[in-house]
């Protein structure tokens, strides 16, 4: 078995172990099989690779994009370690607005799957991160949104306390103005 699957705190979020083939050469690992995937209710089809290199103290989100193009993701480090933040935002569920949080590293290969109805973002922990991450539909600036990071009804415990934003991350609204302009997942 290829991969080794860990349904989180909001059993939706599911931890993937791939395993790694090491010798005096380096290591290989698969990092997606589609049919290892579906068999385990991953179902998406993954059309669209996403690549980020950002510095320490960086934080990207917390993003999604709106139906109808809403977007599962598999999310890795390939180098350097985050905090890696999932928010359930699906009106209807049992954990809104409840997240989970957890450190990918380049230490110890790990995939985060998030599916379609959560938000997500990440810190960087260490000087330098690569983040890598499969999304099941293409990008639309129309429907790109988010939440603001450090909403208090959240209540995320980031490890940092004065991070890098970008402008737009700045200006995303909580998560209740959110919903009361159309939120629906």
């Amino acid at each position: 078995m290829p991969f080794k699957f860990q349904r989180l705190k909001i059993p939706d979020l599911i931890l993937i172990e791939p395993k790694v083939h090491t010798d005096s050469r380096g290591f290989f690992m698969e990092t997606y099989k589609r049919s290892e995937f579906i068999n385990k209710g991953i179902l998406e089809k993954f059309v669209q690779d996403n690549f980020s290199h950002s510095s320490r103290g960086t934080l990207r989100g917390l993003h999604f994009q709106k139906p109808p193009k809403a977007q599962a993701k598999l999310v890795m480090v390939l180098k350097g370690e985050v905090f890696d933040v999932a928010v359930d935002i699906r009106k209807n569920s049992a954990t809104y607005g409840q997240w989970v949080g957890l450190t990918l590293s380049d230490k110890k290969p790990q995939i985060f799957y998030i599916p379609v109805g959560f938000a997500h973002g990440f810190c960087v922990l260490s000087d330098q991160a690569d983040f890598i991450y499969k999304v099941s539909d293409e990008y639309s600036p129309e429907l790109d949104s988010g939440i603001r990071w450090n909403d208090p009804d959240i209540g995320i415990d980031w490890p940092i306390s004065d991070p890098l934003l970008s402008e737009k991350d700045l200006s995303l609204p909580l998560l209740k103005d959110a919903n009361q302009n159309g939120l629906h997942f």
